[in-house]
């Protein structure tokens, strides 16, 4: 990526830059994968907790791969904003990206933690309108889908390898192609944000999520649901969550505090409240 060329941050994802006032004077800048959200006021909470002198943290719940090319881009823009402010911990569900930033200087070679791990699941409407028993069923004329776009959206390269298991390289094609041209596969820019939106407008059928976000919307009482794609096709063995320190941050022993924090046992028990499992 060019230097001029920075990605762009959906206008209407205020909702995931948190303590944005403050983000180029912050005391620790977190970019976390995004589907951490509904966890992240905690995990910062009881960071400050025991840590009460690192007062001022931004953080950012986007999706890892578009935090990635802001990391690579060294800004993003946002509104009518440049948003230049480089983290210092970095999260994602993609060991390929932490072998970028290692690469490209970002990190120190192997300077990555495994830290969590999760399962996807399929979000739907409540009731089920379209009947959506199985992944097959995805590939299927009628059936609508929001779909995370593996651009930017690192859990699609979970999902694309369940088609694969489930229907092989036919159901893929099938939904990230002839789908996709006929208007029934609509994609994400923030997938975690705009699923659950489309499926109670009833723009959608399902849509493929993490099963800690449907998890969530049950938390919140959403007229939403979910169909297991069971043990054999959910990816519940393959998605880890990876997390590292950039050697180009500003708040370095804040980063090294944070690090240390997020493989507590405190940090243990509030991601297991929402449906994560802490690597052991």
């Amino acid at each position: 990526m060019k230097k001029d060329e920075f990605p762009v941050i959906p206008p209407e994802r205020a909702d995931d830059l948190h303590n944005l006032e403050m983000a180029e004077t912050a005391d620790l800048v977190l970019f976390m994968a995004g589907n951490q959200f509904m966890a992240m006021d905690e995990i910062v909470g009881s960071f400050q907790a025991v840590h009460p002198d690192v007062k001022n943290i931004f953080y950012e719940t986007l999706p890892p791969g578009l935090e990635l090319k802001q990391i690579l881009a060294r800004g993003a823009r946002f509104r009518d904003r440049l948003l230049t402010v480089y983290p210092d911990i970095y999260s994602s569900v993609s060991e390929k990206s932490m072998r970028i930033l290692a690469d490209l200087g970002h990190i120190e070679e192997n300077a990555f933690q495994l830290y969590l791990h999760n399962r996807l699941t399929l979000m739907v409407p409540q009731g089920n309108p379209a009947a959506v028993r199985s992944v097959h069923d995805l590939g299927r004329d009628g059936i609508r889908i929001s779909q995370p776009d593996p651009e930017n959206e690192d859990i699609a390269i979970h999902i694309i390898d369940m088609y694969l298991q489930a229907g092989g390289p036919e159901l893929v094609q099938r939904i990230m192609n002839e789908k996709r041209a006929r208007g029934t596969t609509l994609l994400t820019e923030v997938h975690h944000r705009q699923t659950p939106r489309r499926l109670l407008a009833g723009e959608v059928d399902v849509g493929p999520v993490w099963a800690t976000e449907a998890e969530h919307a049950r938390s919140l009482g959403l007229p939403l649901e979910d169909v297991a794609p069971g043990a054999d096709f959910d990816q519940r063995h393959r998605i880890n969550y990876y997390i590292c320190q950039l050697t180009g941050g500003r708040n370095r022993e804040n980063g090294r505090r944070f690090l240390e924090f997020i493989r507590s046992g405190r940090a243990g028990e509030i991601y297991r409240k929402y449906g994560f499992l802490p690597h052991e």
